[in-house]
């Protein structure tokens, strides 16, 4: 074979591993179970072949091609300009707007000075599993505590649950530009009735505490395998959110952390003389596109799924992945 292919086998052999790291970015970005602890430890298994610097800007700015999915799907909701809202409803988008740059305070206070020591300190793969583990204990608590509420609804009997849903529906057509549904008590489940005392049932209802206490949450997952949206959807429902509300919030919360800690990376990684090669644009490029294309998918699927069942499946899945991890890298 020629040098030249050679070079091109080489580059295909890349590709292909960033379209790896795309799919478990664009997969696990959304879901609670920590996407830059995933993306280390497939690391430690599969290599790219570049440059340190390279690979340090690539796990985060990857996340770009994630983030571009959110802002696609949730465009309509998110845009104050849209012509299809009347005055009332502009205003409360960019109230939202507001709310969410708010919730991004303390996380940049805290997660920009202390960036490069998180990234020299933290990366170990025990501590990786650490956090995997004790905010899985965490959902599966915070939810078994909501059942507690919904198996006592359903001891008190039909009535108790239609009044309980009556003061949701009430709650949530007080501050929401529209009222919401509510479904026939027979049709719901106990995952369904434990969101039934969530003060907050549409993301329009956030108050300003709320957001910036959901931001203060965010700034736990600076510790990697905590998970950015694990550690607001918790802070969300601990302080009043229903499911939706509290995956809904953290997606929103995620373009500006997210643009704003890519730009930060492009900045570090130009300003210490590199510069992209045309082999590694398109290794960029691969894995940011593979990430959105999966993105789509797994929002769609995550907002579909808090609608009928809990977080708890996820606590699980952490705990096992974190005790794999640590069997894993002590009998190595």
């Amino acid at each position: 074979m020629s040098h030249q292919g050679e070079k091109f086998v080489d580059l295909l052999i890349e590709i292909l591993k960033s379209i790896l790291f795309g799919i478990v970015e664009g997969i696990t970005e959304w879901l609670p179970v920590s996407s830059t602890g995933h993306m280390l430890l497939l690391g430690q298994f599969v290599k790219l072949n570049v440059s340190k610097d390279f690979w340090d800007m690539f796990l985060v700015v990857i996340q770009l091609g994630a983030i571009l999915a959110v802002v696609i799907l949730f465009f309509s909701k998110l845009n104050p300009l849209s012509r299809s809202k009347d005055a009332a409803e502009r205003g409360n988008t960019w109230k939202l707007w507001a709310k969410i740059v708010v919730a991004c305070v303390p996380a940049a206070a805290i997660g920009i000075p202390l960036d490069n020591w998180m990234e020299d300190h933290l990366g170990s793969p025990f501590v990786i599993a650490g956090a995997l583990i004790v905010y899985g204990i965490a959902f599966i608590v915070i939810e078994k505590r909501r059942e507690v509420r919904a198996q006592s609804l359903l001891a008190q009997g039909e009535g108790a649950v239609a009044a309980a849903l009556a003061g949701m529906g009430s709650k949530a057509g007080s501050a929401t530009p529209k009222h919401m549904a509510t479904p026939p008590v027979s049709e719901l489940s106990v995952s369904e009735l434990a969101d039934t005392d969530a003060k907050i049932t549409d993301v329009f209802q956030m108050t300003w505490p709320v957001a910036l206490g959901i931001g203060a949450f965010q700034v736990l997952s600076m510790i990697p395998g905590t998970s950015r949206s694990g550690s607001t959807i918790i802070g969300g429902l601990l302080l009043g959110c229903s499911r939706a509300v509290a995956a809904e919030f953290t997606f929103f919360l995620a373009i500006p952390v997210m643009f704003g800690a890519s730009l930060l990376r492009l900045v570090k990684f130009f300003l210490k003389g590199n510069a992209f090669t045309n082999p590694e644009l398109m290794i960029l490029g691969a894995g940011c596109l593979v990430a959105f294309v999966l993105s789509l998918l797994t929002v769609r699927f995550l907002m579909s799924f808090v609608k009928r069942h809990d977080f708890q499946p996820f606590g699980v899945y952490r705990i096992v992945l974190g005790i794999a991890v640590i069997a894993y890298f002590v009998l190595a």
